[in-house]
C-alpha cells in the first residue's frame, strides 16, 4: 500500500490517517462532505479508501472507488490488518459499550472501536488481545477482520435511516461472524438463528447462573454480564476472575449513570439510549420507581409505539425535546406530555415536579444530532444541568 484516501475526518478517520502515515503510506485526507462533491480525482493512484463509520456507502467517492476496483475498508479493518491484534468483537443493538468495557475489565485487555477509542489509535503488540466494540456502520466495510470471540448481544430495529431496512441492518451486524474459523467462538443469545462463519456456537441468557451478580443495575445489564461471562469462559478465564470483575465493574458513562441527587430526587443519565429498545430497557430498570422521563432528539426512522407501551403508570411526567417532540407527542396520544424543546428546560421542569424518592431519567430513545454533536455531549450537558440545580 503506497497511497490511501481516508474519507471522514472525525475521531476514527484522523486516527486511521495518522497510523497510515506512521507506516510510510501517503495519505489523502478528505472530510465526509467531499464524498458527494464530484472530486473523483482524489481517487487517482489510490490503493485503498478507508471510510469512517459516519460516511454512508452511497456517497459518490465510495461508489466510484468500488466501480474502479479500489478496496473500501472501515477503520477497524485497517487497524486489524496493520496492528495484527487478536480481537474479541462485541456487537448488538444495545449494551455494546457496557459489555465491551466489562470484558476489558475481566480480561485486563485494552478496549477500542465504537467505545470512543479508535482501533488504529491504541498501543498494542501484534497478537495482543483487544476487546473491540463493532457497530453496524463499521462492520459494513470489513474484509478480512476476524474475531477470535465474536459476541452478538441482541438485535432490534435501529439505524433504519442509514440501512433502509431491518434486513440490511441485520446483515451488517452478522458480518462479525463471517470470517470465523472452527477454532473461534460465536456467542449469541439463546435461540438466535444460525449465524455466518464456522465459529463454535455458545449461547447465553439473562437468567444464566453467573459467578457473581453484577454491580450494575437492570435486567439488561445481567444479560450483558451473561454474554461477557460466556465470552470470557470461551477464552479460558477462571470464574473467580470473572466474579471479581462482575462484582466491582461500575458501568460506563451515559448508560443509566446516576449523576446526582437533589432533595432526595435521583438524576439518571441514559443519553446513550438512542433508540426505542434502549429506552425501554431503562424504563424496565426503574419500573418500581416514580419516574420523570425526558425523551426526544433527532429521528432514526423508528416506530415509537413500543416505547409508548412501555411507559407505565409509574411515569409521572414526560418531557419532550428536539426534532422528534411532535412525533413523540402524537405517539403518546392522550397521555399528557410537556414540549420542553431543549434539555435545560426539560431538566428544570422535571426537577420542579419531582419529589423525594422520584427519578428524573434522561433516556431519549433518539439520536442527539439535532442539538448536540453526539450522545456524550448531550449526557455531559445533562450532568452540568443537574450539578447547577439549587
Amino acid at each position: 500500500m503506497k497511497r490511501a484516501l481516508v474519507l471522514g475526518m472525525a475521531r476514527s478517520g484522523q486516527s486511521a490517517a495518522d497510523l497510515l502515515e506512521r507506516r510510510g503510506v501517503e495519505v489523502v485526507r478528505a472530510d465526509r462532505t467531499l464524498g458527494n462533491d464530484g472530486d473523483t480525482g482524489l481517487l487517482d493512484d489510490v490503493d485503498v479508501l478507508v471510510k469512517s463509520p459516519g460516511v454512508p456507502g452511497g456517497q459518490l467517492l465510495v461508489r466510484v472507488a468500488q466501480a474502479r476496483g479500489i478496496p473500501v475498508w472501515s477503520e477497524v479493518e485497517l487497524g486489524y490488518r496493520l496492528l495484527g491484534v487478536e480481537l474479541v468483537g462485541v456487537t448488538g443493538t444495545n449494551g455494546k459499550t457496557t459489555t465491551t468495557e466489562l470484558l476489558g475489565a475481566i480480561l485486563g485487555a485494552p478496549t477500542a472501536g465504537n467505545v470512543g477509542r479508535a482501533l488504529t489509535g491504541i498501543e498494542a503488540e501484534a497478537g495482543e488481545l483487544v476487546v473491540c466494540e463493532l457497530s453496524s456502520f463499521q462492520l459494513e466495510d470489513i474484509d478480512t477482520l476476524r474475531c477470535r470471540v465474536a459476541v452478538l448481544l441482541n438485535l432490534e430495529p435501529d439505524h433504519l435511516d442509514r440501512h433502509g431496512t431491518v434486513e440490511a441492518y441485520r446483515d451488517a451486524k452478522l458480518r462479525i461472524f463471517e470470517n470465523q474459523g472452527e477454532d473461534d467462538t460465536a456467542v449469541v443469545p439463546r435461540g438466535f438463528p444460525a449465524v455466518p462463519g464456522r465459529g463454535r456456537r455458545v449461547e447465553f441468557h439473562a437468567g444464566d447462573p453467573l459467578p457473581a451478580e453484577p454491580r450494575i443495575p437492570g435486567a439488561h445489564n445481567r444479560e450483558n454480564a451473561a454474554a461477557a461471562t460466556a465470552a470470557a469462559r470461551a477464552l479460558g478465564v477462571p470464574d473467580e476472575r470473572i466474579a471479581e470483575a462482575l462484582a466491582t465493574f461500575p458501568g460506563v458513562p451515559h448508560r443509566l449513570e446516576l449523576v446526582g441527587q437533589r432533595g432526595g430526587v435521583r438524576y439518571v443519565n441514559d443519553s446513550k439510549a438512542t433508540n426505542v429498545a434502549a429506552a425501554r430497557r431503562a424504563l424496565a430498570a426503574y419500573a418500581g420507581d416514580p419516574v420523570h422521563l425526558i425523551l426526544g432528539g433527532s429521528p432514526k426512522g423508528e416506530d415509537y409505539t413500543p416505547l409508548v407501551a412501555a411507559i407505565g403508570p409509574n411515569v409521572r411526567g414526560v418531557y419532550l425535546i428536539g426534532e422528534t417532540a411532535a412525533e413523540l407527542a402524537a405517539a403518546l396520544g392522550d397521555r399528557p406530555s410537556v414540549r420542553a424543546g431543549h434539555l435545560a428546560a426539560a431538566v428544570s421542569l422535571a426537577s420542579e415536579a419531582a419529589v423525594e424518592g422520584d427519578v428524573v431519567l434522561l433516556s431519549p430513545a433518539c439520536a442527539s444530532f439535532d442539538q448536540y454533536d453526539d450522545f456524550e455531549q448531550r449526557g455531559e450537558d445533562f450532568r452540568r444541568l443537574v450539578a447547577n440545580l439549587a
